[in-house]
């Protein structure tokens, strides 16, 4: 009988390691997109505190009250809105990002269009935001 909490202890703890490491590596990667022009920050940054809101309270306060990106999240967490620089140059580097994909990948006209689809799915989500 003694299992039962046992099991669901092992399984909430796993799940909050689980979100823990994807948090961790959403931050890793919005750090990287601050470096490159062309790999958005925010957006990891956004899965980053919703992560650390499953995981660690500690890590999701320290970046929503983050002196340059703390408005921006909190923003999004209150409204879903975001500025609209923010929105063109997510969207700018995703054309970029697009073409490098064709001109690096040489795909075949399925996946280049899955992808240009796929992109123009969240443009049109990006775009349709409020702004902040």
């Amino acid at each position: 009988m003694a299992e039962g909490p046992r099991l669901a202890t092992l399984s909430c703890r796993l799940g909050r390691a689980s979100y823990f490491l994807i948090g961790l590596a959403m931050l890793c990667l919005a750090f990287v997109g601050t470096l490159l022009p062309v790999m958005p920050t925010t957006i990891f940054l956004i899965l980053a505190v919703w992560c650390f809101g499953r995981s660690s309270p500690r890590l999701e306060n320290w970046l929503l009250s983050h002196p340059t990106f703390g408005p921006t999240l909190r923003n999004w967490r209150a409204t879903g809105a975001m500025p609209r620089r923010a929105k063109w140059f997510a969207c700018g580097g995703m054309v970029i990002g697009y073409g490098v994909f064709l001109l690096g990948a040489k795909p075949s006209i399925w996946i280049a269009f899955i992808v240009a689809v796929l992109l123009a799915s969240c443009m049109v989500y990006l775009i349709t935001r409020p702004e902040a």
